[in-house]
């Protein structure tokens, strides 16, 4: 049975998280200019997450904001039950997430748990918690944000990068158990580095620019409304999967450092400070 597309979400009530600033705002706001009944914000920074409330509203939305720590299972099926009550959710956009950037040795057991906990378990704990009642309304859709990070092995990302493989194959395998339901769309996008501060000091590889955040939301935002399964960003992606799959292992890793640069596109990774960082967790 094919999909019937979105031709936007008016009239739909959306769930976001990660929303109170970069490209959770940026999806926030389509969802209010589309006509969104209900435009639901999850994110950890408390006054961040009131000025986005703000910000939303003035642009006619009609918005919930909670404050979330996505770390705390509890707390995602607290808020997500209370979603579901206050009228429930039909598109849910898995956003939120951190980047850890540094070598795994250095790697801090608390890093770890956390980076899995809200790149790979958050959004299979908050879409198991909504997938029972989604396109109740006819009509619905789940995109998570992965990354390019989960298609291709690299130095220095090796816990953001299982973390990102987990939710690609979660979100991916997700939309093969729904592919007979006609009501619920599963997409799921990977881009490369995008400069909305989490990736501060991550170099730009051959032919793949830093991505920015308006390109990758647009582009997401309309291959969750058509439900288009997987997208990846920019299309250097797609010919470095061809090339890791047809060339020999030592070939492939001499192409990708010498040639390409994925192998010391993070060696000068900053990241955000550390308040900025914990407010991905939302």
């Amino acid at each position: 049975m094919g999909k019937t597309p979105l031709e936007s979400v008016a009239g739909l009530h959306v769930l976001i998280t990660g929303a109170a600033q970069g490209m959770g705002l940026l999806f926030a706001k389509q969802a209010c200019r589309e006509g969104a009944a209900r435009v639901v914000i999850w994110d950890i920074d408390t006054a961040r997450l009131d000025a986005a409330a703000e910000e939303l509203r003035r642009l006619g939305g009609t918005v919930e904001a909670y404050v979330v720590d996505l770390a705390d299972p509890a707390q995602i099926h607290h808020y997500a039950a209370e979603a579901v009550e206050r009228g429930g959710i039909d598109v849910l956009v898995n956003n939120a997430g951190v980047v850890t950037g540094t070598s795994f040795a250095k790697h801090r057991t608390a890093q770890i748990t956390a980076t899995m906990q809200v790149n790979a378990l958050a959004p299979m704990y908050l879409t198991h918690a909504l997938l029972p009642q989604l396109g109740r309304r006819g009509k619905g859709g789940v995109l998570t944000l992965a990354s390019a990070a989960a298609l291709v092995s690299n130095p220095n990302m090796s816990v953001y990068a299982a973390s990102k493989a987990a939710a690609l194959s979660f979100s991916d395998s997700l939309r093969l158990e729904l592919e007979d339901n006609d009501q619920i769309a599963v997409s799921t996008i990977c881009p490369t580095y995008i400069s909305t501060g989490m990736f501060a000091g991550a170099k730009s590889m051959l032919l793949t620019p830093i991505l920015e955040p308006e390109a990758v939301v647009d582009r997401a935002w309309r291959s969750m409304l058509a439900g288009t399964p997987l997208v990846l960003m920019p299309w250097t992606s797609k010919l470095g999967q061809l090339l890791r799959g047809v060339l020999p292992r030592a070939a492939w890793d001499f192409v990708a450092s010498k040639v390409i640069g994925v192998y010391h596109s993070m060696d000068e990774f900053t990241g955000r400070t550390p308040r900025d960082a914990q407010v991905n967790r939302g």
